[in-house]
C-alpha cells in the first residue's frame, strides 16, 4: 500500500518540490477507485470460476453415475446372458466341453457328465483333458491308452483339423464324438448319443434286403443271390429255382382277417427257414409267394428231397392269434442251366411250372416243360382284352385323395386306372397291370392315364397336385420325359402340379439310367416321389444321389404303427426326409387313431380310405369343389 501512496506523492509533486495536495487527495483517490475495480473483476473472475468447476464436477458426477449405472446394467445382463447360456448348454441332448489352448476345460455341461455317470467334483473348469479322460478311463467309460489319445487329439486340434469319432459305452450306447477347433487355439467337443438313429438306419438298410414281416431275405437279394450262383452253375453241379405259392391264401386272410394271414406266412417262413440245408436259399418274393434256391445239386433226388421238406413244412398246422390253420402250397421247378442259363429265363420258368401247378389244382408241384404255356396263354388272353379295352374306352380313371396332417387339408389327388370289362365286370389292377407291364401295354395305357389325368386335373379349382404312376417299363421306353412334356403341354397343366410316383424297382434293375431320367423330369419341373418305400428294394443311396420331393410310406408300416417297432420305422422314415428336405406321405390310412399317430410322429401327408376310397372324376370334382379351402378330415 506504501508503494500506492509513494507513487501517488511522486506524481503529485510539482517541480520546486512541494507536494500538491488536491492533486495528491485526487489521485489517491483515483488509484483507490482502480483498486477496487480491479478487485471486484478479480472477484468475479473467482466467481466464475467457482461456478465452473462446480458444474465440471456436477457433470463429471452425472457422468460417473451414468456409467456406473449402465457398468450395472451391462453386469446385470452379462449375468442374465450367464444363467441364459448355462439353461441353454444344460438343456442339450448333446454334452458339450470347451477347452483353453492348454487342453484345459473351461465349460462342461450336465449332459456330457450324465451320458458316461462322471463325477461332478472331479469335472471341473481347470481340469486337464487327460485328468479327464483318466477320470473316464476310472469308471469304466474309456478304454485305451490315455496318453495316446490324448496327445493325438491335441495334435489334431493344433493342426487345424476337425475329429470324428464314435465310441461304444459299456452299457450298449453309440456315442458320435466331434472335436472342432475354435479361433484363437481350443477346441470345442460334442458328444452325442446316436443309438437309436444308428438302430434305425441298420432297420432301414435291413429292410433294403430283407423282408418286413418274415425277416427272410427279399426279392431283391434273392436275385442277387440268383445272379451270383447261376454263372457257376454247369451241368454237373445244378442250381434249382423252387417257387411257392401258398395256397388259397386270400381266403384266410379274407375270412381270418390280416393279423391271421401275416401271422401264417410268418410261421410257414420260420418252417421253410428251418428245414433248409447249407445249400439251400430262402427268401419270401411277396404277397404270399416265397423261394429256394438250391446250390451244387448232383441229381434230381437231391431236388425232390428238397420239395419234400418243403411241404412237410407248410402242411404242418399253425396257431395263429387262437386258431389252427392248415394250407398248402403250389411249387414249381426250374433247374439251371438245363431250363435256363440267365436270371430272367429260370425265373420266368419256375414261375410258369409253379402256374402249371396251381392249373393241375394246387397242393402239387411241378417241374418246368417247355410245353407249360397254359399261363402265357392266358395272359395273352388278357393282352387281347387289354388292347381292345383301349380301344374301347373301358379304362375309366379314379382319384383318391391325398390330405395334409398339418391341416386336414385336400392337397392333391393320386391317379389310378380302373378296368370295366364288359363281360367279366371291374377286373382289378392287381391283375392286369403286371400283364401290362410284361406286354409293354403299360406304356400305352399310362400314357393314357397321364393324358386324362392332367385334362381333368385342369378343371379342379385351385392348385391341387396331381400324382400319377410311373411303371419301371416305361423308364425303360426312354421316351417318358417327352410324353410328360407334351402331356403337360397339351393339357396346360403347371408342371409343379404334377407329381410322378415311381417306385424302388425302378432303380434296383439300372439306377444309374433311372437317375439319369429322373433328372430330365426334374428338368421339366415336375415333382417326383418314391413310392413303396421300405417294402423290399430301400436304399439310403438312393436318397443321396437324388432328390426326391417325397417318400411315400407304405401301408404296412403303417398296419404296424402301434408296434413300437413299427412307430420307430416310421419316425427314422419321417426324421431321413426332413433331413433332406422331403415330404412323406403315409399310404393306407385306416383309422384315426394311424393319422394321429403319423401327425405326432411329423409324417406331412396321408392317403387311404379313412378319408375316401378312390372315386371317378366326377366326385373327385364335387369332392374338391365342395372343400377348396377348409379342413376335410
Amino acid at each position: 500500500m506504501h508503494r500506492l501512496i509513494a507513487k501517488q506523492i511522486a506524481k503529485a509533486t510539482g517541480a520546486a518540490g512541494a507536494v500538491d495536495i488536491d492533486k495528491l487527495a485526487e489521485l489517491v483517490s483515483s488509484a483507490y477507485e482502480e483498486l477496487d475495480r480491479d478487485r471486484r473483476r478479480t472477484d468475479r473472475s473467482m466467481s466464475l470460476m467457482i461456478e465452473e468447476v462446480d458444474t465440471v464436477n456436477r457433470n463429471l458426477e452425472q457422468l460417473v453415475a451414468n456409467r456406473s449405472a449402465e457398468l450395472r446394467a451391462r453386469e446385470r445382463d452379462l449375468h442374465a446372458q450367464n444363467v441364459r447360456f448355462d439353461v441353454a448348454i444344460n438343456n442339450m441332448t448333446q454334452g458339450l466341453l470347451l477347452f483353453d489352448v492348454t487342453g484345459r476345460l473351461i465349460v462342461c455341461n450336465h449332459s456330457y457328465i450324465a451320458m458316461y455317470a462322471l463325477s461332478p467334483e472331479i469335472v471341473r473348469p481347470g481340469i486337464s483333458l487327460r485328468e479327464l479322460i483318466l477320470h473316464r478311463r476310472e469308471i469304466g467309460s474309456f478304454h485305451g491308452d490315455v496318453d495316446e489319445y490324448c496327445n493325438a487329439l491335441s495334435r489334431s486340434m493344433l493342426e487345424g483339423r476337425t475329429s470324428h469319432q464314435q465310441s461304444d459305452t459299456p452299457d450298449g450306447r453309440t456315442i458320435q464324438i466331434v472335436n472342432k477347433p475354435v479361433p484363437g487355439g481350443g477346441w470345442v467337443a460334442t458328444h452325442e448319443d446316436v443309438t437309436e438313429r444308428r438302430r434305425a438306419e441298420e432297420k432301414i438298410r435291413h429292410l433294403a434286403h430283407f423282408d418286413a414281416l418274415t425277416d427272410l431275405p427279399n426279392r431283391a437279394m434273392f436275385h442277387e443271390r440268383l445272379r451270383e450262383e447261376i454263372a457257376r452253375a454247369t451241368p454237373d453241379r445244378q442250381l434249382a429255382v423252387i417257387y411257392i405259392d401258398i395256397d388259397e391264401f386270400k381266403s384266410v386272410n379274407d375270412t381270418l382277417g390280416h393279423q391271421v394271414g401275416d401271422e401264417l406266412l410268418k410261421s410257414v417262413a420260420g418252417g421253410l427257414r428251418r428245414r433248409a440245408n447249407a445249400n439251400e436259399f430262402v427268401a419270401r418274393l411277396g404277397g404270399d409267394e416265397f423261394a429256394i434256391m438250391q446250390t451244387a445239386i448232383r441229381n434230381q433226388a437231391e431236388i425232390i428231397d428238397l420239395i419234400t421238406r418243403v411241404f412237410e413244412a407248410i402242411r404242418t398246422p399253425f396257431e395263429c392269434h387262437g386258431h389252427r390253420v392248415t394250407t398248402d402250397a403250389s411249387v414249381g421247378v426250374a433247374v439251371a442251366p438245363q431250363h435256363g442259363a440267365s436270371l430272367d429265363q429260370i425265373l420266368k420258368n419256375a414261375d410258369l411250372a409253379m402256374y402249371a401247378a396251381k392249373t393241375a389244382g394246387r397242393k402239387t408241384w411241378r417241374f418246368f416243360e417247355p410245353a407249360m404255356d397254359a399261363r402265357v396263354k392266358a395272359r395273352r388272353a388278357l393282352e387281347m382284352d387289354m388292347r381292345q379295352a383301349l380301344l374301347d374306352g373301358q379304362f375309366e380313371v379314379y382319384y383318391q385323395p391325398c390330405v395334409g396332417l398339418e391341416d386336414n387339408r385336400i392337397t392333391g389327388c393320386e391317379a389310378l386306372v380302373r378296368w370295366h370289362h364288359p363281360e367279366r365286370g371291374m377286373i382289378s389292377p392287381a391283375e392286369f397291370i403286371p400283364v401290362a407291364e410284361e406286354t409293354g401295354l403299360i406304356n400305352e395305357l399310362g400314357e393314357w392315364v397321364l393324358d386324362i389325368a392332367c385334362k381333368e386335373a385342369m378343371t379342379w379349382p385351385g392348385d391341387f397336385k396331381l400324382a400319377v404312376n410311373v411303371s419301371p417299363v416305361q423308364f425303360k421306353s426312354g421316351t417318358l420325359a417327352l410324353k410328360i412334356a407334351a402331356a403337360l403341354a397339351a393339357s396346360r397343366l403347371p408342371p409343379k402340379r404334377l407329381e410322378l410316383e415311381i417306385t424302388e424297382a425302378v432303380l434296383i434293375r439300372d439306377d444309374d439310367a433311372a437317375l439319369a431320367i429322373l433328372h430330365q423330369l426334374r428338368a421339366i419341373g415336375v415333382r417326383i416321389a418314391l413310392d413303396d418305400f421300405g417294402t423290399g428294394y430301400s436304399s439310403l443311396s438312393y436318397l443321396q444321389r437324388f432328390p426326391f420331393d417325397k417318400i411315400k410310406i407304405d401301408r404296412c408300416f403303417v398296419n404296424d404303427l402301434s408296434t413300437q417297432g413299427g412307430s420307430s420305422i416310421v419316425q427314422a422314415v419321417v426324421n431321413i426326409a426332413a433331413a433332406r428336405n422331403m415330404m412323406t406321405l403315409a399310404e393306407g390310412v385306416e383309422k384315426a387313431e394311424q393319422r394321429e399317430l403319423l401327425r405326432t410322429l411329423g409324417c406331412t401327408e396321408m392317403q387311404g380310405f379313412l378319408f375316401s376310397r378312390p372315386v371317378p372324376a366326377a366326385q373327385i370334382l364335387a369332392l374338391l369343389q365342395a372343400a377348396p379351402d377348409k379342413a376335410v378330415a
